[in-house]
């Protein structure tokens, strides 16, 4: 018969031996950093370089990817919850405008649509007389939208660098060059190639924002690199 492991006897007043056998070593416990518990194996992330001896193991997470100041790069998902906020904000201002804008054009065409013959039938509405005011509309209603664009993301936006939306997300727009301050040209800059180049060339708006996802190393989308600018995550 198999006779069962013997294990060495713990000194008197000393803790029980481990299982497998090995005792832990007795005394007090010496002073500095506790080492926590030891994750397992990370794969296809980078380590750090041991630190000195006596700290604490460094966990191998990924550098958080910084702009040419040291500012840590914004993600990709707060970009995307600041334009959309943004969205909101100059989408409620432009309906201060062009409800009243509809309200009066309907209220100068539809008589024209509903007027009526002496025998009581409806007459035959000029078209150009409906196509001609809508026309109208829609360039001014463009105008306006473009003209209040400007100014949130130009006037209002180049002297801190937030628009309402960065300013909830904590981002804010530097330029490339760390020593150079976002003035008016650069501000108008982004704004050429981010708003009236998406409405004229069809598919350019989707290409511009998904463009930071591969753009290395600054993440940039491609009005970034036209005003030379990086959006970076602030702390407050």
């Amino acid at each position: 018969m198999t006779q069962p492991p013997t294990y060495p006897t713990p000194p008197a007043g000393g803790p029980s031996p481990a299982a497998g056998g090995f005792a832990p070593p007795s005394g007090p416990t010496p002073q500095g950093y506790a080492v926590p518990p030891q994750p397992g194996p990370y794969s296809g992330l980078p380590s750090y370089p041991p630190g000195p001896p006596g700290a604490p193991p460094r966990l191998p997470f990924p550098a958080v990817p910084l702009s040419p100041g040291g500012q840590p790069l914004a993600s990709f998902g707060d970009r995307l919850l600041a334009v959309l906020i943004d969205g909101l904000v100059l989408g409620a201002a432009s309906l201060v405008v062009m409800v009243p804008a509809m309200i009066f054009f309907l209220a100068a065409v539809v008589p024209d649509l509903t007027a009526t013959t002496a025998d009581g039938t409806y007459a035959e509405p000029d078209p150009f007389a409906v196509l001609l005011p809508l026309l109208a509309l829609e360039a001014g209603l463009i105008l306006l939208l473009l003209a209040m664009s400007y100014v949130y993301q130009v006037e209002m936006m180049f002297r801190t660098g937030e628009t309402v939306g960065k300013r909830v997300m904590k981002l804010r727009i530097v330029p490339l060059d760390p020593t150079a301050a976002l003035d008016r040209k650069t501000a108008a800059k982004r704004w050429l190639a981010h708003q009236p180049a998406g409405m004229l060339i069809p598919g350019f708006s989707y290409v511009d924002g998904l463009w930071q996802l591969w753009d290395k190393p600054w993440q940039q989308c491609l009005h970034d690199k036209f005003a030379r600018t990086v959006v970076v995550k602030v702390s407050g």
